[in-house]
């Protein structure tokens, strides 16, 4: 009898200690819990992720791939209590930072997580260094605990795969005059290292960190990760052919800086011609304005003085010239 007894005192503390004291448990404030009866989560009754805006970025068939039941989320707090038949998954939901080239089931891959390899355009294999930023989406948590085995392995094939695919087909956006080309009166002459998807590539990081961003909208309604911002920092080629860019950039320079030096002394000589008929121009204004006034006073003379008033002002500066000269020259008629 006292067997029995202390059987079921026993039995008794221990569903006071399993199912009532460790029942309890709290959600910390970057955490969002999820909670499972016999591993079916709490779900919201006729919602999906079809239903959330989350979903606006899938089209076509993927929005019957991913297509997810809405789960009620547990806010971070507590104490919370469950029965032993319940479960609760917890995730972290703050903003993370990983190498763009990490593979979370390799991680030797990728020289270790330091660099990823792509192919060009022009076939060139050109290694890709950055960073990718993520967070857990509250908006789907049921993708990101029980629709993929491991999100994020899914999230880093989903954005290398659009990231290579983007680096093989990148062209420069199309532009009338490229900076970095020269131009000469109407003629331009595009820079050397135009075309080559590198250099491409180099100058156009920010449009392809855009271009990334928007293509990887939908990796929250797909796995339940948000991918906030994708940072591509470096593109190296192979050194051969950072060699041979270099020594195109050297001859390119080279040639830019005897044009430039070329157009400065032509615009320097053209100025120096500019001010010399300017010059030459007021002179000449200079010697006829007195030639003008002169004829002003005569016609006014004329009018003023009458038909005789002119032969007598010549007369007069005849007069005055013969008082200046040394010796005079006469014309006499011979008979």
């Amino acid at each position: 009898m006292i067997f029995f007894l202390g059987l079921l005192l026993g039995a008794g503390l221990w569903f006071v200690v399993r199912c009532v004291l460790g029942g309890f448990y709290t959600v910390g404030p970057s955490e969002r819990a999820v909670k499972t009866s016999f591993g079916r989560a709490d779900r919201i009754e006729g919602a999906s992720t079809l239903s959330d805006p989350v979903a606006e970025s899938l089209q076509g068939e993927e929005r019957e791939r991913y297509d997810y039941p809405q789960v009620r989320v547990i806010a971070p707090g507590g104490p919370y209590f469950k029965w032993p038949w319940e479960k609760i998954h917890k995730v972290v939901v703050a903003t993370e930072t990983i190498s763009m080239a990490f593979d979370p089931e390799t991680p030797d891959a990728n020289r270790a997580g330091q660099m990823l390899e792509a192919v060009t355009k022009d076939q060139l294999n050109t290694g890709l260094t950055g960073q990718i930023r993520f967070r857990v989406s509250e908006r789907n948590l049921y993708a990101c605990l029980f629709g993929v085995k491991n999100p994020l392995t899914h999230v880093m094939g989903y954005f290398i795969s659009i990231l290579r695919e983007r680096i093989a087909n990148f062209a420069a956006p199309p532009a009338a005059v490229v900076p970095g080309d020269l131009k000469i009166g109407e003629a331009v002459i595009p820079n050397a290292t135009i075309g080559v998807s590198i250099n491409d590539l180099r100058k156009n990081l920010r449009d392809l960190n855009e271009h990334m961003d928007r293509e990887c909208d939908s990796s929250a309604a797909r796995y339940g990760i948000v991918l906030e911002a994708s940072l591509i920092t470096g593109i190296d080629p192979p050194h051969e052919v950072e060699s041979a860019l270099a020594a195109i950039n050297t001859a390119y320079n080279q040639v830019s800086s005897d044009i430039s030096l070329a157009q400065a002394s032509a615009d320097q000589k053209l100025v120096q011609s500019r001010r010399a008929v300017e010059i030459e121009t007021l002179k000449a204004q200079a010697e006829v304005e007195p030639l003008r006034a002169l004829s002003q006073q005569l016609i006014d003379l004329k009018l003023q003085g009458g038909p005789g008033a002119l032969a007598a002002y010549v007369r007069s500066v005849r007069l005055k010239l013969f008082g200046q000269a040394r010796r005079a020259v006469v014309e006499v008629a011979h008979e």
